[in-house]
Order: structure tokens, then sequence, then C-alpha cells
């Protein structure tokens, strides 16, 4: 399970994250939602250790990604695309990742198959497209066969057979008793795979739970997100 708990974050005089708290339980996907620059990142980014909270706490079943031995055995993650060097191959990239948690090399080649990628990897990164640069990223978070994945905007640059193709991923990993937590703008996405709606607006979570209880009211998830966080269509304030 993933959990934070009164998680704040501030930066200066400047406060960044005000008391996030929430919980992404297994088996279920929960999708964290909210207008750019309303704290997902930041959040993200405490959880796996890449930043400091200044209060509050962000666990991995129970502990600190910090204190993880072989964190990608236990959370696979992907922020910001791949993180691979652009000039590195695809293999390269994910078998130097897969020593660093003792993991197999046989490893490498199947991940480069789950996510399309086979014939791609001896190709240098830098002549990816960003459909298959997310693809790299997604390999490289399923490389330790995690209990736990965390993907900030996972179907970003995909064609739409990719998106079908991780739609299914993701639920398949929920449904085999897995967390999945995931950030999103594609509200038509994350109505079709999440269990679970957390939205933050502004640093504050302003709602939390199953997605119907999060949708009641409203005639879907795209009208909850846009009447919770006070923004039109267009993605301005009202």
């Amino acid at each position: 399970m993933i959990s934070f708990d009164g998680v704040t974050k501030r930066r200066g005089s400047r406060t960044v994250l005000t008391d996030i708290t929430f919980q992404a339980h297994p088996g279920r996907v929960t999708a964290f939602l909210g207008p750019n620059g309303a704290g997902k990142s930041s959040t993200l980014r405490i959880l796996l250790g890449l930043d400091h909270a200044s209060a509050g706490t962000a666990l991995i079943n129970g502990r600190p990604y910090r204190s993880l031995r072989a964190p990608l055995r236990t959370v696979g993650a992907m922020l910001d695309g791949s993180g691979a060097h652009r000039s590195r191959t695809a293999r390269n990239h994910l078998a130097w990742i897969a020593r660093s948690n003792g993991i197999g090399r046989r490893r490498t080649d199947e991940v480069l198959e789950q996510v399309g990628l086979t014939t791609a990897g001896r190709t240098r990164v830098g002549r990816f497209s960003l459909g298959m640069g997310q693809r790299l990223g997604l390999a490289a978070a399923l490389l330790g066969e995690p209990e736990a994945l965390v993907l900030d905007e996972p179907v970003n640059g995909l064609d739409p057979e990719g998106i079908r193709w991780i739609r299914g991923l993701l639920r398949s990993h929920a449904d085999n008793g897995g967390t999945v937590l995931l950030s999103s703008h594609l509200m038509s996405e994350v109505s079709e795979i999440a269990d679970d709606i957390a939205v933050i607006v502004g640093g504050r979570i302003v709602a939390y739970g199953p997605i119907a209880d999060v949708t009641a009211g409203h005639a879907s998830l795209e009208d909850a997100f846009f009447a919770l966080t006070g923004t039109d269509r267009d993605g301005d304030a009202r």
C-alpha cells in the first residue's frame, strides 16, 4: 500500500503542499488528479525520495522509499518519461538499472518485449519518439516485477493502441493484487481504469474516495473535476 499522512512541503515562506493525506490500496488503481501546478509532481517526488517533506510521511508498504534495499522490486516508478541518456540504447539503459538492483539480464529482454520495444532495443534513445520514450520508462518501472507502480502521465505521447495497451496492463496489475498510483490529465482514460480518485488543488486534497463517490451528482468525471478544481473546460479559473 502507498500512504500519505499529513504531508506538508514548504519552500521558504511558500507552502507548496498542505496536509496531503490519502492512500493507494493493493488491488486498486488510484488516480491522482489536479490542474497544472496543483502539487501532483511535488507529492510524487516526496514519495520517491527525490524531495523531503517538511512534515508528515509518505510510505510504501509502511516504509519510506529511501529505506528500501532494492526499491525496484517494491515499487516501479516513471516520472518525466524514461529519464534515459539520449546516447544510450534502450537495452543498455535498462541493463544498468537492472544491475543496480540485482536483477538478471534476462529480465531486460522480457520487459522490452512486454512494452513492445524488442526491435528497438539497440536503438539510441535520442532517436525515440515521445511514445517510445514513454514505453521505455514503463519498461524501467516494470523491471523488478514490483508490487506497486507509480506513474506520472503514463499515456502521454502514446497512440490509441498504446493507450489501450497500458490501460490493460495497469488493470491487470491491480487485478493481480498490485497497487497502482497514476497521475493523468486525460479524464476519459481515468474514468475507464480508476477505482479511486484523489483530487489536489492548490496543494490540498479536495476530494478522495471511490470514483463513484467523487463523481456523485455529476454527469461525468470531467464535470466533477471542473467543479472540484474551480476551473472551466479551457483550464481557466472560474
